[in-house]
């Protein structure tokens, strides 16, 4: 059974720093896309970030330069390093593990909050 697990969320101030993990248990994590997403109060999830299974990566328009996606396949786990963070980036933020072959798999977290206030 596919386990995935968010931590890492909390409360920062503008400008500040987080660093959001995500731990995949059941699976061989190196075969999938690995992706961040993010919903805030009464709007969609919303993508944010993905590293591919060849490592190639892509960011929303909103963090690009700020956020960076990275992954340890010896940790099974995902980093979201996030910075100079904003009031707009706060959110409840979920992992996403994908692979398209030979059947589609996709496997959600259940999320870790971050609220950016002063």
């Amino acid at each position: 059974q596919v386990q995935v697990k968010e931590s890492g969320g909390g409360l920062v101030q503008p400008g500040g720093s987080l660093r959001l993990s995500c731990v995949a248990s059941g699976t061989d994590f190196r075969m999938y896309d690995l992706a961040w997403y993010r919903q805030a109060p009464g709007k969609q999830r919303e993508f944010v970030a993905i590293i591919t299974s060849e490592g190639s990566t892509n960011y929303a328009d909103s963090v690009k330069g700020r956020f960076t996606i990275s992954r340890d396949f010896a940790k099974n786990t995902v980093f979201l390093q996030m910075n100079t963070l904003e009031p707009e980036d706060t959110a409840v933020y979920y992992c996403n593990l994908y692979i398209g072959i030979p059947t589609v798999q996709r496997y959600w977290g259940q999320g870790t909050q971050v609220t950016v206030s002063s």
